[in-house]
């Protein structure tokens, strides 16, 4: 399949669609970022990569993060189901609705709280999880540059009360082990690492191809990839995670810098960067590109 002549294609496309949504601004320093961004990866496991756009530029992967937490502490240990569902929460990313509701408990592992409870756990299963992180994605990505935004950390974290609070709750609930605060500054250093569509396809690219780099290193068991790939496709997108699948049909994570990660087991990882996002928090040109690639090659899970 020429993927080069399909990505062009949606690249014309993207040009003439309307720019809908807004620039995520709750945190000040994202708000900055120019909206008419936009660039594509995709990362093939037998015929190389191909790209559009501002493909190479980095950007905040905030919640996109979450996946290689996820990732990270499944390295340590098996999945803490008692700690973290796996069910969809149908609710938005910073939602404390359903965790009051449900004692403490986070609906999945892609959604703040779940992210705030996975980030206690790589405290206690690392003795530098910020450095375990980084070092995860700087061996995935094949890039020793990949760092954060500092700029973007100290943003965020002068408005994050909401996750202070989801912290607080879970702590009430005794679902919470570590500090507060050292647990909010790394959910908060995970978010802020920067990322190019490049660098995103190339080490999601470890997702398509059953837990192993294209070079043969193992980075998780083919078991604990189906895992990772099973909750993105359910949770992945927050409260959109069902218009997702139902418009792209692959696993994947959204984050509101406006990128979008995805995979297709066996077959690729793909990326997209467009920082407008709709009222659910999702790039609305990213997913809009997602699923002309899906549709053009007429392939996904389902």
């Amino acid at each position: 399949m020429d993927y080069q002549a399909l990505l062009n294609q949606i690249h014309k496309t993207t040009k003439v669609h309307p720019i809908q949504g807004k620039v995520a601004s709750y945190i000040p320093e994202l708000a900055e970022v120019d909206a008419a961004n936009f660039g594509m990866h995709l990362c093939c496991l037998n015929s190389g990569d191909y790209a559009i756009g501002n493909n190479k530029k980095r950007f905040s992967i905030q919640s996109i993060s979450k996946v290689f937490s996820l990732a990270l502490a499944l390295q340590a240990g098996d999945y803490p189901i008692s700690r973290i569902n796996v069910e969809p929460s149908g609710d938005p990313f910073n939602s404390m609705i359903l965790l009051e509701q449900e004692c403490g408990i986070p609906r999945n592992p892609l959604i703040n709280s779940g992210a705030l409870v996975m980030a206690d756990i790589l405290i206690s299963n690392f003795d530098n999880p910020k450095e375990a992180f980084i070092k995860l994605l700087r061996n995935l990505s094949g890039s020793d540059t990949i760092d954060i935004n500092s700029k973007v950390f100290l943003s965020e974290k002068k408005h994050s009360h909401k996750n202070l609070a989801l912290l607080h709750l879970m702590k009430s609930f005794g679902n919470i082990k570590n500090d507060i605060e050292e647990i909010l500054d790394l959910y908060i250093f995970q978010c802020a690492v920067e990322m190019s569509c490049k660098d995103l396809a190339t080490s999601f690219l470890c997702f398509a191809n059953g837990g192993q780099t294209l070079d043969g290193q193992e980075v998780l068991t083919s078991t604990k990839t189906k895992r990772i790939n099973a909750i993105m496709q359910t949770c992945g997108f927050y409260d959109e995670a069902g218009e997702f699948s139902f418009r792209v049909g692959l696993p994947g994570k959204s984050g509101v810098g406006g990128g979008i990660a995805a995979v297709h087991p066996g077959y690729y990882a793909v990326t997209t960067w467009s920082p407008p996002l709709n009222p659910k928090g999702n790039s609305d040109l990213g997913m809009y590109a997602l699923e002309e690639l899906t549709t053009l090659t007429g392939l996904s899970v389902f």
